[in-house]
């Protein structure tokens, strides 16, 4: 780190996927819940935490439907885009860590990475996981302790049995934001390959051990069609 230069924060938001799993016909992230684009309630509650600088939105590069989607957001000096997404998440957190680079951002800053698709964040949340991790070697996550018996299965499809009861102790169920310094991510992420489904995964590979910070049952992602349907009614009570 620079001396006399505190590190400070960024979000990266990866936003460029096509939501097959959803079934929404299109990109979910711009599907209505509770009267709004999922992608507004997810940037709302962002930049309502005053320690982020910026939260860049990592875009395809023939997205044209965000500007319109987001609304009076768009016009928030914090709000940044970069139209450089790729076909994997890895790939679209990649090209939001260089457009932050090339945004000035320095490599000793943090980025949290956050899931557009988790719209229930709560600035709280995002600012437990910078107060655990600011003064950090390495950076960590929100997740929570599996409390569920994970089974593990012998087939797939509707034929799908159970070939085994696996330990859940010592089991956290990861979520985000997760917290890295881009001088860190940034390498990770290249080393690691294109297939990871989670920052973190990327900065273990490369023998660091992320912090675990709690994070909460109702930072849920919402990839299937009936996650639309619990967020409507979580948000609808907001």
């Amino acid at each position: 780190m620079l001396i006399g230069m505190s590190p400070c924060c960024h979000a990266l938001v990866p936003c460029a996927g096509v939501g097959q799993r959803a079934g929404a016909g299109a990109p979910k992230q711009y599907r209505a819940i509770a009267g709004e684009a999922m992608v507004v309630h997810t940037l709302r509650a962002l930049l309502q935490v005053e320690r982020l600088a910026s939260v860049l939105v990592v875009l395809s590069p023939d997205d044209t439907a965000f500007e319109a989607a987001v609304g009076e957001l768009v016009h928030d000096p914090r709000l940044r885009v970069a139209r450089c997404g790729g076909a994997s998440r890895a790939e679209s957190v990649a090209g939001g860590l260089q457009a932050l680079l090339e945004q000035g951002v320095m490599p000793h800053d943090w980025v949290l990475v956050h899931d557009a698709a988790r719209c229930l964040v709560e600035p709280a949340w995002v600012d437990r996981l910078i107060d655990a991790c600011r003064d950090d070697e390495v950076g960590g996550l929100l997740a929570l302790p599996v409390a569920d018996t994970l089974k593990q299965q012998v087939a797939q499809g509707p034929d799908a049995r159970v070939a085994a009861t696996v330990d859940r102790a010592g089991k956290w169920a990861a979520q985000t934001p997760q917290m890295f310094r881009l001088g860190l991510l940034q390498p990770a992420l290249r080393q690691a390959g294109e297939h990871l489904t989670d920052e973190s995964s990327a900065i273990e590979a490369l023998g660091h051990d992320p912090r675990l910070v709690r994070g909460d049952l109702l930072n849920l992602k919402v990839t299937w069609p009936e996650d639309f349907a619990l967020a409507e009614r979580l948000l609808g009570t907001v």
